[in-house]
């Protein structure tokens, strides 16, 4: 069952980059860990500003590519966290985390075409 409009997906994915955007200075992430949250948040900015959704801008990415990316994303966060200890050091939990969430949101979001899914 699908649960999330793309409205509600489009609000999660504004969130999620505020939370990559300000993990570092919240949770002290330094080196390569800072660098990857920061670059996640402009990447994420970038997919949702772009993506075929009420809360797009531009609308050029049709939402089924930006359902593909979030159910890459998601596993690789968790994996690269817990494979790659010493790159994601200091933020681990926090990359899991964001990793399972992404997931998990992918998993509940109705990614058909915005006339068919609820706004």
């Amino acid at each position: 069952m699908k649960l999330i409009s793309h409205t509600i997906h489009g609000m999660i994915d504004y969130a999620t980059v505020l939370l990559f955007a300000l993990a570092p200075s919240v949770l002290g992430l330094t080196g390569a860990a800072a660098l990857i949250s920061y670059a996640l948040a402009i990447i994420h900015l970038s997919m949702t500003v772009l993506t075929d959704m009420p809360l797009g801008i531009v609308k050029i990415i049709p939402i089924k590519l930006h359902a593909l990316v979030e159910m890459a994303v998601g596993p690789v966060l968790v994996v690269g966290a817990l494979v790659l200890p010493k790159l994601f050091a200091g933020g681990q939990g926090f990359f899991v985390a964001a990793g399972v969430v992404i997931f998990a949101v992918w998993l509940l979001s109705n990614y058909g075409r915005a006339d068919q899914a609820k706004a």
